[in-house]
């Protein structure tokens, strides 16, 4: 089973990555050898906005030439993914925003259906509940099954790490994580 951790937030090592990291180490550490596990930042990665040329409609993926096109690939090939994304002005920063729009080029053949996924927000103060809205829109477009979300609050660099709800939230998700795989690996056991 493959997880894939994104931030999409442009610190590297930002509250974002925190939380989307806590997840991915969780898994890591507690699923052994189940799972395969990566974790990628769009920090420093050059991803151009969707330009609305509808090539993607033939080609069945995008045509601009930048760094999206490896990160696609990899989520494509992951089962389970997990997106976060800091709040910009009560939404997803312009990065996640181009990653999730560049994603229309795999929209027309459904390429990410019936993968499943978490989202993760943080925001300073407020806005956490509209960026989380903006990535569930991305993931029921997609067709993924929603395990579900975690909101953090933290402006400084490692803030979130005070929000005790959202390091526990963190950890309940990678739990449900572990167990879905668990309840997908009897239950293919049970019908062969």
């Amino acid at each position: 089973m493959k997880v894939l951790g994104i931030s999409g937030s442009m610190r590297a090592e930002g509250n974002t990555s925190i939380l989307v990291r806590k997840i991915v180490d969780y898994i890591e550490a507690e699923g052994c050898d189940e799972f395969n596990t990566e974790y990628i930042t769009l920090a420093g990665k050059k991803i151009s906005p969707c330009i609305g040329c509808e090539k993607c409609r033939e080609s069945k993926w995008c045509v601009l030439d930048d760094e999206w096109d490896d990160i696609a690939e990899k989520m494509m090939e992951c089962d389970i993914l997990i997106l976060g994304s800091p709040t910009y002005y009560y939404d997803v920063n312009g990065q996640t925003k181009n990653f999730i729009d560049r994603t229309y080029s795999l929209f027309h053949d459904r390429k990410l259906a019936g993968k499943y996924a978490v989202v993760i927000s943080v925001c300073a103060d407020r806005g956490c509940e509209r960026t989380l809205s903006t990535l569930e829109g991305f993931v029921n477009t997609h067709e993924f099954g929603y395990i579900g979300y975690v909101a953090g609050k933290g402006a400084g660099p490692g803030d979130v790490l005070k929000d005790k709800r959202a390091i526990e939230k963190s950890v309940e998700v990678a739990e449900r994580i572990l167990k879905l795989v668990s309840r997908t690996r009897r239950d293919s056991k049970r019908k062969q």
